[in-house]
């Protein structure tokens, strides 16, 4: 060793050594990283608590209104409820109000739609529910897939897939229920049920257990189908909400490729592979395909319904699908046919829908006197 300052030795050649420091190797993000990481922003849901706990307000409502002790002849059920007693099974076995009740707030009628032009009646009875069982599976069955596809989607989208599903269903309902009112807030659920399965199309690689997610959709239309065979539930409306959810969903349900966002995730610099595609051909032929279908079936439903298109005429069996007669109840539980004519102290009123005529003596014929009396001639 030398030391510091001495020059060299003439007798020995000079030794230098030097230390290099690695260099750290660049960065790339790991691929199985990524993929642990959520790819899509996740939302706080809001929107769909909020419409269950609307539904369920509407109901109370609705059941205020209908004050079956004060306007029904039958024995209501649940009489120990006051006001908000049901009627009677036989009128309504889903345990909720009259059909004089659901018509005063907003149920779908079709004459009331085309010859009264009160469209808005389309989107009101989405609103509508025919029973408390009618009510719970909806609510549960909306909290269950609502809440799940608004985390993953956001409100916005939501509210779209629930509010067109549900005007479509109301669409295909009013084209094939003619003789009874209906409520369609099972069209929405099924419109977000459609939305569903057009997602997990679309996306499949996101569901960690495919089969499980098909099983419970399966399940949740198969119930609600069920529902769909008693009166004042029809199953049009879940199948024009259904339909029309499940062309909605490739519209707005589109998501990006995960190789996509793993390219957009890695640190900026030459790049080596092909830049990949947002989405694949596939995903955009069905949004153009899904986005004509809903365009051009929405017009043509519309401009059917009010030029009068009965469906029934090109299909005698098919308002089976909505209501199954028995011994236990009737399917034609339209309210609409009572006119009432008033001369003098007497009320001569006529359902014919069942050919049937009264004439009552009155003080005073008060408009819920002569819902009571109506109610009572035609159920």
């Amino acid at each position: 060793m030398k030391p510091a300052g001495a020059g060299p030795d003439p007798g020995t050649g000079a030794v230098e050594v030097r230390v290099e420091r690695p260099q750290r190797p660049p960065v790339h993000p790991n691929p199985a990283r990524l993929r642990a990481r959520p790819y899509y922003r996740r939302w706080t849901p809001w929107l769909v608590p909020a419409a269950s706990i609307a539904c369920v307000a509407v109901f109370l409502v609705t059941m205020f209104v209908n004050d079956c002790p004060n306007r029904s002849s039958g024995n209501c059920s649940a009489g120990f409820l006051g006001r908000f007693a049901f009627q009677p099974l036989k009128e309504n076995p889903l345990l909720g109000p009259s059909s004089t009740t659901l018509l005063k707030m907003g149920a779908l009628d079709v004459s009331k739609v085309v010859q009264g032009r009160q469209g808005w009646r389309l989107i009101t009875c989405i609103w509508l529910h025919a029973g408390v069982v009618h009510l719970l599976i909806n609510v549960l069955c909306l909290l269950f897939i609502g809440i799940r596809l608004e985390q993953e989607f956001g409100f916005v989208r939501i509210g779209l897939v629930y509010l067109i599903s549900g005007f479509g269903g109301s669409l295909m309902s009013a084209l094939f229920i003619r003789a009874s009112i209906s409520v369609g807030a099972s069209g929405a659920l099924f419109g977000l049920i459609g939305s569903m399965l057009s997602e997990l199309i679309t996306n499949w690689s996101l569901y960690a257990n495919k089969v499980a997610a098909l099983l419970t959709l399966v399940l949740v239309i198969v119930v609600n189908l069920a529902l769909g065979i008693l009166p004042r539930v029809d199953n049009f409306a879940h199948i024009g909400g259904l339909i029309s959810g499940f062309l909605l969903g490739f519209v707005v349900f589109i998501r990006p490729q995960f190789a996509w966002i793993n390219q957009r995730r890695v640190t900026p610099g030459p790049q080596t592979a092909p830049a990949e595609r947002k989405h694949k051909t596939y995903q955009y032929i069905l949004w153009i395909v899904a986005a004509i279908l809903l365009i051009i079936g929405f017009t043509v439903a519309i401009v059917m319904l009010f030029r009068g298109y009965n469906a029934n005429d090109h299909c005698s069996w098919c308002h089976y699908l909505s209501c199954v007669p028995t011994e236990k109840w009737k399917c034609n539980s339209s309210p609409t046919t009572c006119t009432a004519i008033l001369q003098a102290n007497t009320l001569n009123l006529t359902c014919e829908g069942k050919g049937i005529h009264r004439s009552y003596i009155v003080a005073e014929a008060t408009q819920d006197k002569i819902d009571q009396l109506c109610n009572q001639l035609c159920s």
